[in-house]
């Protein structure tokens, strides 16, 4: 390559590669996403709820929640609550006991946010153009109030993606990382402690897993499977190119070595329409996706300037590319 360095055709090549390095760390990368004819696209409505202190340890306890006993029994948390979470979020996010057909439970939002809404709509879009996968999202917020907790960014968008090898994660979405002792979270004592995945952990307790890894041979085995999740995020301040995130959850959630995401996002009349993109066949540790298999991806929206667990989430979404039954089917343009 060197001797032909002063060619024309190599000076075009890295300057696009060049232009492309620099549009994914803006998070702009306006080529990426311009062949995509989104007004083609079906949307899918995604309503994201307010989640409160609820965890995985929390959804697996009867007198908790009211369908764990359910969900021992081989149901999936999206057969049954897919249409409730417009009631869910807004009964939540006040800090008040929550009323169902079988009783009242006990409230689980300790500290509740003044003003905050308990929902936010979304229209999920998916696309790919044989290269790259495509969400594109359009959401209000609503009014928010600034909870002051991430100055850095007032908005974060994100995917979580599993490519089948989470099993706890294609029947209950993002709960599958959420722990009942992460930062926050009622059994957390004060610790740091980012989302991890269950199996990850010699012991779960009611109160979580704590910090005691599975055996080493264990731990071992399930990288080689590749059981672990991707973060997708697109991070946003309004009139400010969107900053694209790339992250592992494994036995922790940690910034991947090589950010594989770029993200595009605009703001008009209180509507954002956000795009993350991310390669179909991207290198170890990420996972390819083809055509014919069946994924599963989750959505979290921070608004008002919050963190950690103060977030809206989404029940999990089956995804698939080309054709084929998912609820979300990524269509080739």
């Amino acid at each position: 390559m060197d001797e032909n360095k002063d060619m024309p055709m190599n000076r075009a090549i890295r300057t696009f590669a060049i232009a492309a390095g620099m549009g994914a760390l803006l998070g702009a990368a306006p080529a990426l996403a311009a062949g995509i004819n989104w007004s083609s696209v079906p949307g899918k409505d995604v309503m994201l709820f307010y989640p409160g202190q609820s965890s995985f340890e929390w959804a697996l306890t009867a007198s908790s929640m009211s369908g764990a006993v359910d969900f021992r029994k081989g149901k999936d948390c999206a057969s049954c609550h897919i249409g409730e979470e417009k009631d869910m979020g807004p009964q939540i996010v006040t800090g008040e006991p929550r009323t169902f057909k079988d009783g009242v439970k006990p409230p689980i939002e300790p500290t509740p946010i003044a003003g905050k809404p308990g929902t936010i709509a979304a229209t999920v879009k998916v696309a790919n153009d044989g290269t790259n996968l495509f969400v594109h999202i359009d959401f209000s917020e609503g009014t928010q109030p600034d909870a002051h907790q991430d100055p850095a960014f007032a908005t974060k968008v994100t995917v979580m993606f599993d490519d089948g090898k989470v099993a706890e994660a294609n029947r209950m979405g993002c709960w599958a990382a959420c722990h009942d002792d992460l930062t926050g979270m009622p059994s957390a004592a004060g610790a740091t402690r980012t989302m991890y995945l269950p199996k990850t952990r010699l012991k779960l307790t009611r109160q979580g897993g704590g910090d005691t890894m599975a055996a080493p041979d264990a731990i071992a085995a399930m990288k080689a499977d590749g059981y672990q999740l991707e973060y997708w995020q697109a991070q946003l301040n309004p009139g400010q190119p969107a900053k694209p995130a790339t992250e592992i959850v494994f036995d922790k959630r940690q910034v991947a070595s090589a950010n594989i995401v770029t993200a595009q996002a605009t703001q008009a009349g209180g509507v954002w329409s956000v795009t993350i993109s991310r390669p179909l066949n991207p290198s170890t540790p990420f996972a390819s996706i083809v055509a014919g298999s069946i994924y599963h991806v989750a959505f979290a929206i921070h608004s008002g300037h919050t963190a950690h667990r103060f977030h809206y989430v989404s029940y999990e979404r089956s995804l698939t590319l080309n054709g084929g039954t998912a609820d979300l089917v990524a269509v080739k343009q």
